[in-house]
C-alpha cells in the first residue's frame, strides 16, 4: 500500500512525527511537501494536491493534517472520486475505511497529540473496506459524486 502525507504549517510537526512513525514500521509513505514549492500556506491547495494524486491512483491512501483536520477534509472532498474524513479516535478511523471506504484520513494537529495521532493512523491503515450492509451506502455516495461532479468513481 502506497501512502501520501501532507500538511499545512499548523500540521508540520505532526506530519514529521507521523512520517517517522510510519517509516519506522516499514510503511511506504511519501511526504508530498506541497508547501516547499509554494509561497502561500493555503490548506485547500495542500489537500487538493494530495487528493488529485489519490484520484489518479498514484497513491492508495492519504493522510492530511491541518489545525483541526476539518478544512483539509472539506477541500479533499471537492476532488471527484475522493472521500476524506476527519478522525479524532480509533473507532472513527476504523469505520472511515471499514464502512465508508474513504481513501483519505484527516487529522487536527491542534486537536490531537502525537501519540494519539499515531494510534489513529495505525488503526486506519490496518482497516479494509468490509462491504456488506455498507456497500449500498458507499455505492450511493459514489453515485451522488458522479451526479454532482462527473466523477468516474474510484
Amino acid at each position: 500500500m502506497k501512502i501520501a502525507i501532507d500538511a499545512d504549517t499548523n500540521g508540520a510537526a505532526l506530519k514529521k512525527a507521523l512520517l517517522e512513525h510510519l517509516k519506522g514500521k516499514g510503511i511506504d509513505v511519501t511526504d508530498l511537501d506541497y508547501l516547499s514549492g509554494h509561497q502561500q500556506d493555503d490548506y485547500p491547495d495542500v489537500a487538493v494536491n494530495l487528493a488529485v494524486k489519490i484520484k489518479e491512483k498514484e497513491f492508495d491512501r492519504g493522510i492530511l493534517i491541518c489545525g483541526t483536520g476539518l478544512g483539509v477534509a472539506m477541500s479533499a472532498n471537492k476532488v471527484p472520486g475522493v472521500f476524506a474524513g476527519t478522525c479524532n479516535d480509533v473507532y472513527s478511523a476504523e469505520r472511515l475505511m471499514k464502512s465508508n471506504n474513504a481513501q483519505v484520513i484527516t487529522l487536527g494537529a491542534q486537536v490531537l497529540g502525537i501519540e494519539a495521532a499515531k494510534v489513529i493512523v495505525d488503526a486506519y491503515l490496518a482497516s479494509e473496506f468490509q462491504g456488506g450492509r455498507s456497500l449500498p451506502k458507499v455505492d450511493r455516495m459514489r453515485e451522488i459524486d458522479r451526479i454532482n461532479f462527473g466523477a468516474q468513481g474510484t
